[in-house]
């Protein structure tokens, strides 16, 4: 597999505004980073769990956090938000607003979420609703994603980059488990499936993970020219770990990896204030629960600290190797692919049809949740045209999808690359649900249920395909 090389190195210097007037063998480069506060007020609606709740705590705030980079001819950013998954009109509405006050290409930066499970609602169907049909969470969402863009753009300075990676594998565990007990099978379908999402943890029933896992801890970095660290980007193929109070918002440990490298790299709070950004890679299927094996007893937001200082630390280990040099190409690449949408089986109706006349405890638990999630699919569009995304940056290619990605996918990616480095962000430029492979779709489980999952089956090898020719679209060997 073509993993990131450890402290793979690309590196580049130079400023935005002599760009126009160098020679063109005087390669420019510079970098820009900045957040936004996009906590919600109290009373917005908590999203992380079977059924909403408001908020009734801030515990720690959200943020958008913002990364740009321009190599004196293309600018390429990203934006990654503590959020548990914002959907693509939110975003389109944030590029819009973008393009009117700045004079970027909004096409060439990447927005995603975290998928923090204790942020507030981002898909609509808040308190108050706006003329422009966003909410009003939507609508403040929009507009702080913008400001944090600009604010960095204001922020960009002569600067060098780099890249690398590192391993931390002792905090995943993939989550979807092959059992003996057909009774941890059943499905809200009147079916049984061959594996089971989140098995009770030591049962003597499981027999191995459905799945794999991804060590890789992949960052990118960047600092000015005089050697002040300005920003760093990771990607960590891991969910949200939760253990916090009902009722809090907090970013969970994506929150708190960026504050632990705010402050290792910047202790004084300079200005412009470093910026630790941590995205969510190839997680839908993997999370920080080891089903064999007991941890002890945790408090509230403990655990969280525990997985986010794990991976800091050898971030920056990491970092003090590099070796900077003073400029990569940075490149583009963006494409709508359409899917279907997957549809109820005549069978599956009439099942549903029959369950409602039983009592209520005979009834699968999940029955009157993915009965409603049918009806919304059948009244809804057959086909979605879903963005897909690929930023090159020298010789890293990043993919986005916006989906909660199978773990095997981006090992997939990774392995098939023509770069000689990648990896892929997922819940970027929209959020439509988890993307298992056929193979997976065979076993059944949660992730694969109609309502959890509303694409074709064959969707991701449709989208590895995709972005694969997008990728050979940006290297120097077309």
């Amino acid at each position: 597999m073509n993993m990131l090389r450890r402290c793979s190195i690309a590196c580049v210097c130079g400023v935005l505004f002599l760009a126009t007037s160098l020679h063109s063998d005087d390669r420019v480069f510079l970098a820009g980073a900045a957040t936004s506060n996009i906590t919600p007020p109290l009373g917005e609606l908590i999203v992380g769990g079977w059924e909403p709740i408001p908020c009734t705590h801030i515990h720690d705030e959200l943020h958008a956090r913002c990364l740009l980079l321009n190599d004196g001819e293309t600018t390429l950013g990203f934006v990654i938000c503590d959020n548990v998954g914002i959907p693509r009109e939110v975003f389109d509405t944030a590029r819009e607003r973008i393009a009117k006050e700045t004079d970027l290409n909004v096409d060439n930066i990447l927005m995603a979420s975290t998928h923090t499970h204790s942020a507030t609602k981002a898909r609509g169907n808040s308190k108050t609703e706006s003329d422009s049909n966003l909410s009003s969470y939507q609508e403040f969402l929009a507009q702080r994603i913008c400001d944090c863009v600009r604010r960095a753009t204001n922020q960009m300075v002569p600067a060098r980059i780099g890249w690398g990676s590192v391993e931390e594998a002792s905090e995943l565990f993939n989550r979807r488990w092959y059992v003996t007990d057909p009774a941890l099978l059943t499905n809200p379908f009147g079916g049984v499936d061959k594996v089971r999402m989140n098995p009770p943890r030591g049962s003597s029933a499981l027999l191995r993970p459905a799945g794999p896992v991804d060590p890789e801890v992949s960052f990118i970095a960047v600092e000015s020219q005089d050697g002040k660290p300005l920003a760093l980007l990771a990607n960590y193929s891991l969910h949200y770990v939760g253990g916090v109070r009902t009722g809090d918002v907090s970013a969970d440990y994506f929150g708190i990896f960026a504050n632990l490298l705010q402050r290792h790299f910047d202790p004084e709070s300079q200005y412009p204030s470093f910026v630790g950004i941590m995205s969510n890679g190839t997680s839908g299927d993997v999370n920080n629960i080891n089903f064999t094996g007991k941890r002890p007893s945790r408090e509230r937001y403990e655990q969280m600290q525990i997985v986010a200082e794990k991976l800091a630390k050898p971030v920056i280990d990491a970092y003090s190797e590099i070796t900077w040099k003073d400029w990569v190409k940075l490149g583009s690449a963006k494409s709508e692919l359409q899917l279907q949408v997957r549809q109820p089986t005549p069978e599956m109706k009439e099942y549903f049809a029959e369950v409602m006349e039983l009592p209520e405890e005979e009834r699968h638990r999940r029955v009157t949740t993915y009965m409603s999630r049918i009806k919304r699919i059948e009244s809804g569009p057959k086909t979605i045209n879903v963005p897909l995304q690929v930023i090159r940056i020298g010789d890293l290619a990043v993919n986005s999808i916006p989906f909660e990605v199978f773990t095997e996918i981006g090992l997939e990616l990774k392995d098939r690359t023509p770069f000689e480095d990648s990896f892929t962000i997922e819940l970027a430029n929209g959020s439509y649900g988890y993307l298992p492979t056929p193979a997976q779709h065979e076993l059944g489980g949660y992730e694969t249920w109609l309502g959890t999952n509303n694409v074709q089956l064959d969707a991701s090898e449709k989208i590895v395909d995709r972005l694969l020719e997008m990728s050979n679209s940006l290297t120097d060997h077309e």
